[in-house]
């Protein structure tokens, strides 16, 4: 039960705004907008979102993980975004990485209480909670940043 709550929470379906919603139908020429007197535009918010929910991911999974430089390696270099694609790339790889960690948070051959072998102490529970709770973070950052950018609806 306990597996499928926690599913349920890195699928976004439950108290707040989800990922899917906070970035469907973006408009584009405001993907790299900064906001006045907001440090992050949509597209730095999203890509950092992919990069630390994949490097959260990389590391339960990959023995041969290589820990990032903080901050360089965890925030894209231009407010903007290259092109469409790479905005719709970054969408469809952090919604992949999402659904493999609900899946490892799913399979009951994985203790999630167990320590990652291949880490200092972390288990695969903390990896998860902490995917969790950053996403709620910028999540709302990024509805934040399109209301104030007035490219948010109530509906959403």
């Amino acid at each position: 039960m306990w597996r499928a709550a926690l599913g349920r929470a890195l699928a976004w379906n439950e108290a707040h705004a989800t990922f899917d919603k906070a970035v469907d139908g973006w408009p584009p020429a405001l993907r790299g907008r900064r906001p006045d007197n907001f440090p992050h535009s949509a597209w730095e918010l999203v890509e950092h979102l992919r990069i630390a929910q994949h490097d959260l991911l990389d590391f339960s999974v990959n023995a041969g993980y290589e820990e990032k430089q903080w901050p360089r390696d965890y925030w894209p270099s231009d407010p903007a975004p290259p092109d469409a694609a790479a905005w719709d790339e970054s969408v469809a790889r952090y919604r992949a990485d999402r659904d493999a960690l609900r899946k490892l948070v799913e399979d009951p051959a994985v203790d999630l209480t167990a320590r990652i072998p291949h880490g200092d102490g972390q288990t695969y529970l903390r990896e998860v909670l902490l995917a969790i709770d950053h996403a709620a973070y910028h999540v709302g950052q990024l509805v934040a940043v399109r209301r104030v950018l007035g490219a948010w609806t109530e509906s959403r």
